[in-house]
Protein backbone atom coordinates (compact mmCIF):
# COMPACT_ATOMS: atom_id res chain seq x y z
CA UNK A 1 0.00 0.00 0.00
CA UNK A 2 2.67 2.05 0.80
CA UNK A 3 4.33 1.26 -2.83
CA UNK A 4 1.33 2.28 -4.29
CA UNK A 5 1.11 5.51 -2.79
CA UNK A 6 4.88 6.34 -3.75
CA UNK A 7 4.11 5.66 -7.32
CA UNK A 8 0.75 7.55 -7.35
CA UNK A 9 2.99 10.63 -6.49
CA UNK A 10 5.79 9.68 -8.37
CA UNK A 11 3.43 9.89 -11.28
CA UNK A 12 5.19 8.77 -14.24
CA UNK A 13 4.17 5.19 -14.29
CA UNK A 14 3.68 2.45 -17.00
CA UNK A 15 3.02 -0.05 -14.89
CA UNK A 16 2.63 -1.72 -11.28
CA UNK A 17 2.88 -5.41 -11.50
CA UNK A 18 1.43 -6.57 -8.47
CA UNK A 19 2.31 -9.79 -7.29
CA UNK A 20 -0.93 -11.44 -5.88
CA UNK A 21 -2.31 -14.86 -5.21
CA UNK A 22 -4.90 -17.13 -6.60
CA UNK A 23 -6.66 -17.83 -3.87
CA UNK A 24 -7.44 -14.07 -3.48
CA UNK A 25 -10.12 -15.15 -6.73
CA UNK A 26 -12.65 -17.06 -4.08
CA UNK A 27 -11.86 -14.04 -1.33
CA UNK A 28 -14.21 -11.07 -0.25
CA UNK A 29 -14.36 -9.07 2.68
CA UNK A 30 -15.72 -11.59 5.35
CA UNK A 31 -13.54 -14.32 4.14
CA UNK A 32 -12.26 -16.09 7.26
CA UNK A 33 -10.14 -19.05 6.21
CA UNK A 34 -7.32 -18.15 4.67
CA UNK A 35 -4.26 -17.26 5.93
CA UNK A 36 -3.00 -13.81 7.10
CA UNK A 37 -0.66 -13.76 4.15
CA UNK A 38 -3.88 -14.67 1.58
CA UNK A 39 -5.73 -11.91 3.79
CA UNK A 40 -3.20 -9.23 2.56
CA UNK A 41 -2.77 -10.39 -0.78
CA UNK A 42 -6.76 -9.12 -1.10
CA UNK A 43 -6.68 -6.39 0.74
CA UNK A 44 -3.85 -5.26 -1.57
CA UNK A 45 -5.51 -5.80 -4.64
CA UNK A 46 -8.36 -4.00 -3.76
CA UNK A 47 -6.17 -0.99 -2.81
CA UNK A 48 -4.76 -0.85 -5.99
CA UNK A 49 -8.10 -1.32 -7.39
CA UNK A 50 -8.86 2.07 -5.95
CA UNK A 51 -5.55 4.19 -6.77
CA UNK A 52 -6.14 4.87 -10.41
CA UNK A 53 -2.65 3.24 -11.51
CA UNK A 54 -1.47 1.32 -14.49
CA UNK A 55 -2.06 -1.90 -12.77
CA UNK A 56 -1.80 -5.86 -13.99
CA UNK A 57 -2.45 -8.00 -11.33
CA UNK A 58 -0.64 -11.45 -11.34
CA UNK A 59 -2.62 -14.08 -9.82
CA UNK A 60 0.03 -17.83 -9.27
CA UNK A 61 -1.33 -20.66 -7.61
CA UNK A 62 0.69 -22.42 -5.50
CA UNK A 63 5.14 -22.60 -6.40
CA UNK A 64 6.52 -25.56 -7.06
CA UNK A 65 9.55 -23.91 -4.93
CA UNK A 66 7.52 -23.41 -2.23
CA UNK A 67 7.90 -24.61 1.38
CA UNK A 68 4.76 -26.89 1.12
CA UNK A 69 6.55 -28.92 -1.92
CA UNK A 70 9.81 -28.60 -0.50
CA UNK A 71 8.90 -30.30 2.09
CA UNK A 72 6.59 -33.14 0.53
CA UNK A 73 9.16 -33.79 -1.91
CA UNK A 74 11.89 -34.04 0.20
CA UNK A 75 11.51 -37.55 1.30
CA UNK A 76 11.61 -38.68 -2.58
CA UNK A 77 15.41 -38.75 -2.34
CA UNK A 78 14.93 -40.96 0.99
CA UNK A 79 12.38 -43.64 0.79
CA UNK A 80 10.44 -42.69 -2.83
CA UNK A 81 7.64 -41.15 -1.38
CA UNK A 82 5.90 -37.87 -1.86
CA UNK A 83 4.83 -37.01 1.66
CA UNK A 84 1.80 -34.51 1.89
CA UNK A 85 -1.24 -33.94 3.73
CA UNK A 86 -3.67 -33.84 0.71
CA UNK A 87 -5.77 -37.13 0.31
CA UNK A 88 -7.10 -37.33 -2.97
CA UNK A 89 -7.55 -33.39 -3.71
CA UNK A 90 -5.86 -31.35 -7.06
CA UNK A 91 -3.54 -29.13 -6.91
CA UNK A 92 -1.84 -27.18 -10.19
CA UNK A 93 1.24 -25.85 -9.38
CA UNK A 94 3.44 -23.34 -11.35
CA UNK A 95 7.28 -22.88 -11.47
CA UNK A 96 8.92 -20.06 -10.44
CA UNK A 97 10.84 -19.67 -13.93
CA UNK A 98 7.21 -19.44 -15.34
CA UNK A 99 5.67 -16.97 -13.46
CA UNK A 100 8.85 -14.59 -13.95
CA UNK A 101 8.34 -15.09 -17.84
CA UNK A 102 5.28 -13.46 -17.30
CA UNK A 103 6.19 -10.52 -15.46
CA UNK A 104 9.38 -10.28 -17.74
CA UNK A 105 7.09 -10.11 -21.18
CA UNK A 106 4.67 -7.59 -19.61
CA UNK A 107 7.32 -5.17 -18.22
CA UNK A 108 8.87 -5.27 -21.45
CA UNK A 109 5.28 -4.03 -23.04
CA UNK A 110 3.03 -3.00 -20.75
CA UNK A 111 0.10 -1.38 -22.63
CA UNK A 112 -1.56 -4.34 -23.70
CA UNK A 113 -1.72 -5.90 -19.92
CA UNK A 114 -3.05 -3.14 -18.16
CA UNK A 115 -5.63 -3.39 -15.97
CA UNK A 116 -6.06 -7.35 -16.76
CA UNK A 117 -5.31 -10.06 -14.26
CA UNK A 118 -3.88 -13.09 -15.17
CA UNK A 119 -3.79 -16.66 -13.13
CA UNK A 120 -1.24 -18.73 -13.40
CA UNK A 121 -0.90 -22.84 -12.82
CA UNK A 122 0.82 -25.51 -13.93
CA UNK A 123 -0.81 -27.22 -17.09
CA UNK A 124 -2.65 -30.11 -15.18
CA UNK A 125 -4.90 -29.92 -12.05
CA UNK A 126 -4.04 -33.74 -10.34
CA UNK A 127 -3.92 -35.35 -7.41
CA UNK A 128 -0.90 -36.09 -5.41
CA UNK A 129 -1.28 -39.85 -7.08
CA UNK A 130 -0.98 -38.88 -10.05
CA UNK A 131 1.99 -36.18 -9.38
CA UNK A 132 3.79 -39.25 -8.16
CA UNK A 133 3.42 -41.28 -11.16
CA UNK A 134 4.58 -38.31 -13.27
CA UNK A 135 7.83 -37.75 -10.74
CA UNK A 136 8.56 -41.74 -11.19
CA UNK A 137 8.29 -41.23 -14.99
CA UNK A 138 10.79 -38.31 -15.03
CA UNK A 139 13.07 -39.82 -12.42
CA UNK A 140 12.87 -43.43 -13.61
CA UNK A 141 12.57 -44.79 -10.56
CA UNK A 142 9.09 -45.69 -8.54
CA UNK A 143 7.24 -42.86 -6.41
CA UNK A 144 4.21 -43.34 -4.37
CA UNK A 145 2.43 -40.60 -2.35
CA UNK A 146 1.99 -41.14 1.47
CA UNK A 147 -0.93 -38.86 2.12
CA UNK A 148 -0.27 -37.91 5.63
CA UNK A 149 -2.69 -36.41 8.66
CA UNK A 150 -3.02 -32.08 8.44
CA UNK A 151 -1.68 -31.86 11.70
CA UNK A 152 0.81 -34.66 12.09
CA UNK A 153 2.46 -33.50 8.51
CA UNK A 154 2.25 -30.13 10.46
CA UNK A 155 4.29 -30.88 13.53
CA UNK A 156 6.60 -33.50 12.07
CA UNK A 157 7.24 -32.34 8.83
CA UNK A 158 7.14 -28.66 8.68
CA UNK A 159 7.63 -27.38 12.10
CA UNK A 160 11.19 -28.47 11.94
CA UNK A 161 12.02 -26.06 9.24
CA UNK A 162 11.96 -23.28 11.93
CA UNK A 163 9.98 -20.88 9.63
CA UNK A 164 9.16 -17.39 10.87
CA UNK A 165 5.62 -17.93 12.94
CA UNK A 166 4.17 -15.59 9.69
CA UNK A 167 5.35 -18.33 7.00
CA UNK A 168 4.48 -20.93 9.40
CA UNK A 169 1.14 -19.61 9.54
CA UNK A 170 0.88 -19.02 5.88
CA UNK A 171 2.21 -22.47 4.78
CA UNK A 172 -0.02 -24.35 7.13
CA UNK A 173 -3.47 -22.57 5.90
CA UNK A 174 -2.41 -23.93 2.30
CA UNK A 175 -1.70 -27.50 3.42
CA UNK A 176 -5.44 -27.48 4.83
CA UNK A 177 -6.59 -25.30 2.22
CA UNK A 178 -4.96 -28.02 0.02
CA UNK A 179 -6.57 -31.37 1.82
CA UNK A 180 -9.96 -29.30 1.19
CA UNK A 181 -9.91 -29.18 -2.47
CA UNK A 182 -9.27 -24.95 -3.26
CA UNK A 183 -6.56 -25.22 -5.28
CA UNK A 184 -7.89 -27.35 -7.89
CA UNK A 185 -7.52 -24.78 -10.30
CA UNK A 186 -6.11 -24.76 -13.88
CA UNK A 187 -5.92 -21.22 -15.75
CA UNK A 188 -3.98 -20.56 -18.80
CA UNK A 189 -2.24 -17.33 -18.00
CA UNK A 190 0.92 -18.26 -18.82
CA UNK A 191 0.39 -19.37 -22.31
CA UNK A 192 -1.55 -16.43 -22.66
CA UNK A 193 1.18 -13.63 -22.28
CA UNK A 194 4.29 -15.97 -23.29
CA UNK A 195 2.85 -18.03 -25.70
CA UNK A 196 3.62 -21.41 -24.48
CA UNK A 197 2.13 -23.85 -22.08
CA UNK A 198 3.39 -23.82 -18.14
CA UNK A 199 6.00 -26.27 -17.01
CA UNK A 200 4.82 -29.38 -15.38
CA UNK A 201 5.69 -31.61 -12.29
CA UNK A 202 8.67 -33.59 -14.77
CA UNK A 203 9.57 -30.54 -16.41
CA UNK A 204 10.84 -29.29 -12.51
CA UNK A 205 12.30 -32.34 -11.86
CA UNK A 206 14.17 -32.32 -15.43
CA UNK A 207 15.51 -29.18 -14.25
CA UNK A 208 16.30 -29.83 -11.04
CA UNK A 209 17.82 -33.29 -10.40
CA UNK A 210 19.44 -32.74 -7.56
CA UNK A 211 16.57 -32.28 -5.67
CA UNK A 212 15.42 -35.76 -5.74
CA UNK A 213 18.80 -37.61 -4.84
CA UNK A 214 20.59 -37.88 -2.00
Amino acid sequence: MTAAAVARAYGRLEVFVNMSQLTVSEMDLTSTSESVQQRQHWLVEQVLGWSGLPVVQIRPTVFMENPLFRVGFSSIAKNGSIRLPFGRAKTSPVTARDVAAVVEEILADPSPHIGRIYELTGPHSEDAAVMAAELSTALGRPVRYTDVPLQEWITDDLRPLGLPDHAFQHISTMARLHAENRYDRKADGVEQVTGRPPSGVADYVRANPSLFSL
